[in-house]
Parts: structure tokens; C-alpha cells; sequence
């Protein structure tokens, strides 16, 4: 749905600047935003690349199940229906941790691994459970510490304080997690009475 809703607003923007005589500036917004955007990218892409290995080594290594380990007690408290030796724990703080480091698109991989273990325990397969809605409100909040991605792009754009943002997006993301996690065990607690 979302890209016939790109399309039809790609198609009308060309057809509208056809009929303005705004051909040529939609030609050459083409060539430049491509570019700039492909230039993004590249500059964004290294420091994605260099957080994924280090969750990758991170995970082979086994310091991920002892990450885990030690945010068991919070993690019961989020999670109570998920058994303690469950790879679906280690996968959550690895989410959090790269949520946390600002680096969305390196959570992603985790998160999906997470829901992947969470799951095989699903005896309702059609239906979320209440870990898997626990833990779509904490990574779509996701409290961050440092964020990292906005920061390099911030910087990409010659920002003369790229870092000021971390203060607000700190207060952000707990605030939205905080409130999150807040209404979905109300919900829960609610739909278990």
C-alpha cells in the first residue's frame, strides 16, 4: 500500500511539473537528490557495517547470552512469559544495545531474530503475544542513549553541533518507552482480569 502511495505522489509531482513548465528543475532535483542521497549513504553505511560486525562477534562470542544474563532481572519483569535459557532474551538486549548506540538499522536484524524465537513459543501463530507486543513497544521506543546515525547525518550535513541533540533525544526515547511500556501492561494487566 504504502508504495502505490509513493507512486501515485512521484507520478503527480512530474505530471504537475510537466503542466507548470517546471520540467527541468524536476530533471535536475532527480540528478542532484539522488546524489546527495547516494552520497548519505556512503557515509552512514561504514559505521553501520562497523556496529554490525562488533553485535556479530559480540553474539558469536557468547558476550550477548551474558549481556542478557545481566539484564535478566529486567527482562523477566518485561518479558515473564519467555523461559530464562531462551535465545528470543539474548536477541532483545541485543536490540536494546544497538537501540541504545542509535543504530536503528543494526537493531533490525536482532529484532526480527527475537520475534523468529519468540514465535516457536506462539501456540496461536496468527496471533502476537504478549512478549511479542512488549517488545514491538520497547524497540519502536527504544530508549537511546547516544544516537549515533543522527549524529552522522548531522555531521554529513556540515551541522556546527551535531551532538546537541543527544540530551533531547535521551529525554524522547525514555519518556516513549517509559509511557509505552507503562500503557501496554495496563492493557495487559486488563485483558488478563
Amino acid at each position: 500500500m504504502v508504495s502505490i502511495i509513493w507512486v501515485f505522489l512521484i507520478v503527480a509531482g512530474i505530471v504537475y511539473g510537466f503542466f507548470t513548465g517546471n520540467i527541468e528543475t524536476i530533471n535536475s532535483s532527480i540528478l542532484t537528490n539522488a546524489k546527495s542521497g547516494l552520497d548519505l549513504i556512503m557515509q552512514i553505511l561504514p559505521m553501520l557495517v562497523l556496529w554490525s560486525g562488533l553485535m556479530q562477534i559480540a553474539e558469536d562470542s557468547g558476550l550477548l547470552n551474558k549481556f542478557s544474563n545481566l539484564l535478566y532481572p529486567l527482562l523477566s519483569k518485561l518479558f515473564p512469559s519467555l523461559p530464562k535459557d531462551n535465545p528470543a532474551l539474548g536477541y532483545v538486549a541485543s536490540n536494546i544495545a544497538a537501540n541504545a548506540i542509535g543504530l536503528g538499522s543494526a537493531a533490525t536484524p536482532f529484532g526480527l531474530k527475537a520475534m523468529q524465537c519468540m514465535q516457536e513459543l506462539n501456540e496461536k501463530k496468527d496471533t502476537a503475544t504478549d512478549a511479542m507486543i512488549t517488545f514491538l513497544i520497547l524497540n519502536t521506543s527504544g530508549v537511546t542513549i547516544i544516537p549515533t546515525t543522527i549524529i552522522a547525518m548531522r555531521s554529513s550535513y556540515e551541522s556546527l553541533m551535531p551532538t546537541e541533540i543527544i540530551v533531547t533525544s535521551l529525554i524522547a526515547t525514555v519518556c516513549s518507552s517509559f509511557f509505552g511500556l507503562l500503557l501496554d501492561y495496563f492493557i495487559r494487566k486488563r485483558k488478563h482480569y
